[in-house]
């Protein structure tokens, strides 16, 4: 079967190199660890002993910047808790790396994911040796989920997320995707629509549970952010003006927010993707790039391109719109700057974050509206502070109240790890 997998992966590459050649080069994505991507280079750990073990290795995959953000406190949990496990990060691009990094370099161990062909997946399993896998959010593959079934590795998926899109697509292709949901050990899932959806690709209802997002756990509530002052002044932003910071934008909603502040407003916009980073200055007459290191701008206009710093502009917001939200994508995370005490403004396309702008919305936390009523919307918001106040104290009560997910994963992650030698003899190891 996995030589099945590895050569329907292989044809698809080859029909398609025309297409995913020209974009890794336009976004500079050409320009990676192919040795670790392709399995030939495996990190250099250390043996696992084959006498009795007293501290547990757990692998935690995350794909990228959000979902490596997003696991900082369940790693911390299972850490220094009573497993006091040794963690082993792995992430699939290079942004995600970067930053996994910068978070965990003195504390754990931090390696590039393979792709999902049978040599190099076998290669980094044995190098890793895990006793446990956790997965965020879905990420699911035929390949790894296969040969940790065969090495009696069990594998969860934690902050489980199966949105309408993806769900939409996986039951047409049921029969071909199920077997990959039946090996998973557990998911720890969002909420109840995400669960029902799993078990209907296939998981065994009694292996789910829902815990809630930890993403909420990462939304820090504060009234300011480390840095946020010298970011202002190495940029030039004039603290006496009013600052618009537009967080995870795409293409075109630069220029749309632009108009929609006007001339009196500062605007910092923040492009989700480097790729992106030109086009937004672009977009925006007179902006000051952060990268270029230049302070001050004209037309009050910047842009954030550099990765790791837009807490810190959230923090300098008088009003947040939140990228993502106004095209044809699908929503950006909207709870970084509701914990620090914005108002947040968004599109109609929060589908990516439902279950969470459902919560703020009806608590009163969080502002939707249209493309065309963007620039009402916010002239309104900034000549009213006492009603910014108000959504902005609701959306931390929400905050607060739906965090603790991180330690609820935790828990489950503890019980899924058997005593070891007890799930394998070892001979598959």
């Amino acid at each position: 079967m996995r030589f099945v997998v590895d050569l329907a992966y292989l044809v698809t590459a080859l029909l398609t190199l025309p297409i995913w050649l020209v974009s890794l080069v336009k976004s500079g994505k050409i320009f990676t660890d192919w040795a670790a991507r392709l399995g030939v280079r495996v990190p250099a750990l250390s043996p696992r002993m084959t006498g009795t073990v007293t501290r547990p290795r757990i692998l935690i995959h995350a794909v990228s910047v959000g979902e490596v953000n997003a696991i900082r406190y369940l790693v911390d949990e299972l850490a220094s808790g009573a497993l006091r496990a040794e963690i082993i990060i792995s992430v699939t691009t290079n942004t995600g790396i970067a930053r996994a990094h910068s978070l965990f370099d003195a504390r754990h161990t931090v390696v590039r994911a393979p792709f999902d062909l049978s040599w190099g997946t076998q290669r980094f399993l044995a190098a890793v040796h895990p006793d446990l896998v956790l997965l965020m959010e879905l990420e699911l593959w035929p390949n790894f989920t296969s040969l940790c079934e065969k090495r009696c590795i069990p594998v969860a998926v934690v902050n489980g997320r199966l949105s309408a899109r993806s769900f939409a697509r996986s039951k047409r292709v049921r029969w071909l995707l199920s077997p990959m949901f039946r090996r998973l050990t557990h998911v720890c899932a969002q909420d109840r629509t995400y669960a029902e959806r799993f078990a209907a690709m296939g998981v065994d209802p009694a292996r789910i549970t829902v815990t809630g997002t930890m993403k909420w756990d990462t939304a820090e509530i504060a009234d300011s952010v480390d840095g946020a002052d010298a970011l202002a002044r190495e940029m030039g932003i004039d603290r006496a003006k009013p600052l618009v910071v537009a967080g995870s934008t795409a293409p075109g909603e630069e220029a749309l927010i632009h108009a929609a502040v006007g001339d009196r407003v500062q605007l910092l916009c923040a492009p989700r993707k480097p790729e992106w980073f030109a086009q937004a200055a672009a977009a925006l007459p007179g902006a000051v790039r952060r990268s270029e290191g230049r302070q001050g701008s004209a037309t009050g206009r910047f842009v954030l391109d550099t990765i790791g710093e837009l807490r810190k502009a959230y923090a300098l917001a008088d009003l947040v719109v939140l990228g993502r939200t106004f095209g044809t994508l699908h929503g950006s995370d909207m709870m970084e700057p509701a914990a620090l005490g914005k108002v947040v403004i968004v599109g109609p396309r929060v589908d990516d974050f439902q279950t969470t702008a459902d919560a703020l919305l009806a608590a009163g936390g969080l502002v939707q509206c249209s493309a065309q009523d963007v620039a009402t919307t916010i002239a309104e918001l900034l000549a009213a502070p006492d009603r910014r106040r108000t959504i902005a104290a609701a959306a931390r009560e929400v905050v607060a109240r739906e965090q603790g997910a991180s330690a609820a994963n935790a828990r489950v992650a503890e019980r899924l790890l058997a005593p070891l030698g007890s799930r394998c003899d070892g001979s598959a190891q």
